[in-house]
């Protein structure tokens, strides 16, 4: 690991997110706060992908019943392991504008709460895939939820800039997952969407780093632009968006994919590749901030053409 630019150690004196809790604002109730350990927005967005899958794999809409329950596990898997994440990140959380708002450094939850809500759900998540779908699709979201755990946020978050491009793992996935439910087996289509998260993933996030960069360096992790700087930051940025790209269009060549895909992944692929441009050209934040926000909606708007095709027979 390149070593990471010596950055200002925060004493209990300087602690940003504390000083401005006055300004979070009121005390939301009990469930606002527990759905807030989840991350719903993360857990949509997972969630999205794994009903692309499924609709793929099943070649038309899916069982209804089969998808709800997967639907249903998904949601609390995914939902544990970010409780977990919440509890393992608090003592940065607090320290950082972004994180400072969430449940743990707000004080609206205690960090044990956090932690067997997290379990709990992961638990549940487990039964309710191994009993009502199929064991290997509860393997792997289990696989998913510990991935993300010990290998993303435990080792790599706070020890190497590759961070994410490792840890990218975990989100990839819940396609596989998708995939698991209806067929009970894997193939190189449901690798092929495990790809294009995988590669979606370190452009995505990266544009992010790039709007708080210096949030990330106050607490000391050592996100890409922390490490190698924003400008080679924004050129990987691009390496990125072309190999995810590349993979999402290579994809509409297997049969299992139709025009609206394509057409999709060609015209999101060019808007993607434009603002990936845009970016590093211009290096300012809102830039990255509007990447970042885009990247959202393509990989669920690629998704969603894969359901949309197979709910017309591709």
């Amino acid at each position: 690991m390149t070593p990471s630019p010596p950055v200002a150690q925060i004493g209990p004196e300087s602690r940003p997110g504390l000083e401005n809790r006055r300004e979070i604002g009121q005390k939301p109730g009990l469930l606002a706060i527990y759905l807030a350990l989840m991350k719903p927005k993360i857990v949509l967005l997972l969630l999205i992908t794994t009903a692309g899958a499924m609709f793929v794999a099943a070649g038309d809409a899916p069982d209804a019943a089969l998808f709800g329950w997967t639907m249903l596990a998904g949601a609390l898997s995914a939902g544990g392991a970010n409780a977990i994440n919440h509890y393992l990140d608090r003592d940065i959380d607090v320290h950082m504008g972004r994180t400072s708002r969430r449940p743990l450094p707000a004080g609206w939850a205690r960090p044990r709460a956090a932690l067997l809500w997290g379990i709990l759900l992961s638990v549940v998540a487990f039964l309710l895939f191994a009993t009502q779908v199929n064991l290997l699709a509860a393997l792997l979201s289990l696989s998913g939820g510990l991935y993300y755990i010990f290998i993303y946020t435990l080792w790599l978050k706070r020890r190497t800039h590759h961070n994410i491009t490792i840890g990218g793992v975990a989100g990839a996935i819940p396609p596989l997952v998708g995939w698991a439910a209806i067929t009970g087996g894997l193939d190189i289509t449901a690798w092929g969407l495990f790809a294009i998260v995988f590669f979606w993933t370190p452009p995505h996030t990266w544009a992010l780093t790039l709007v708080v960069t210096q949030q990330y360096a106050r607490v000391d992790v050592p996100m890409l632009p922390v490490v190698v700087g924003e400008a080679e930051t924004r050129r990987l940025i691009v390496l990125y968006a072309w190999a995810f790209v590349a993979v999402t269009v290579l994809l509409a060549a297997l049969p299992l994919f139709g025009g609206i895909y394509l057409a999709t992944a060609l015209v999101a692929g060019a808007i993607f590749m434009r603002g990936a441009y845009r970016l590093r050209r211009q290096g300012s934040r809102p830039v990255a901030l509007s990447l970042y926000k885009y990247s959202l909606l393509h990989l669920a708007l690629l998704f969603a053409a894969m359901a949309a095709d197979a709910a017309r027979g591709a």
